[in-house]
């Protein structure tokens, strides 16, 4: 291929008109905001935090467990609904799946620094207990996510189709609520009992506490779930106008 031929085919790219076109400069924002919050969250699971509440709820008490990717993951599910109103069910599910296969990349890149020698066996000692990913957990993560991310696109779309360009608050919070919630039950399921039941990685959970542990992170993620749909309902009516 020529140098004339190779320059003119990049110069189509979707900046080539205008650098600061909206709809190329927030497609690249969403999936940077998916991949970031997504790498982010693979890193953080294995940390259980606890948020007091100002009042009980019932089985989940007087405080809210769930794990530090809580917050990171939710986001992830931002950038999906905006991107999948924006451009579409197919590069949605592009997006979803180059994204999960990236995680493997993630943990290669995490695993190979922690195996590799470090010269105050303190700082590796820290890092070992920080960034060591349990087996259970990553597996419960990545199982997880490849299920709720493709179920959040499929819902999403499925109330589109039947609603149009209309109720995008009801196809963004119902695809999150359902897709979190296969999430939240698949996670805490496989992460917490059945990996260390199968594997051998630890004691698995009594049902209790799996319920308490599902059902408050539950509750978070539905509240971010209603919280970033005029965020969501922000970045489309900005690039559509």
């Amino acid at each position: 291929m020529s140098s004339r031929t190779s320059g003119a085919a990049g110069s189509e790219g979707p900046f080539a008109v205008d650098p600061l076109d909206r709809s190329a400069v927030a497609a690249v924002g969403l999936i940077t905001l998916f991949v970031v919050a997504l790498a982010t969250a693979q890193l953080t699971a294995a940390k259980v935090i606890a948020l007091p509440l100002p009042f009980a709820l019932p089985v989940v008490g007087a405080e809210i467990t769930l794990p530090g990717a809580a917050l990171a993951y939710a986001l992830t599910f931002l950038a999906s609904d905006a991107y999948a109103e924006l451009y579409g069910r197919r590069a949605t599910q592009v997006v979803v799946n180059v994204a999960f296969l990236a995680n493997f990349l993630v943990l290669a890149l995490v695993w190979s620094t922690l195996a590799a020698p470090g010269i105050d066996p303190e700082v590796a000692a820290a890092f070992d207990t920080a960034l060591g990913p349990a087996a259970n957990v990553v597996a419960g993560s990545l199982l997880a996510y490849v299920v709720s991310q493709n179920w959040d696109v499929f819902v999403f779309h499925a109330i589109r189709d039947r609603t149009g360009e209309g109720l995008l608050w009801l196809r963004n919070i119902a695809s999150t609520a359902s897709s979190q919630a296969i999430d939240t039950a698949i996670f805490v399921g496989v992460a917490f009992y059945a990996a260390p039941l199968l594997l051998g990685s630890g004691d698995p959970l009594p049902g209790s506490v799996l319920v308490a542990l599902g059902l408050g992170q539950y509750l978070l993620k539905l509240a971010i779930a209603v919280l970033d749909t005029p965020i969501v309902y922000l970045v489309v009516g900005l690039v559509r106008d």
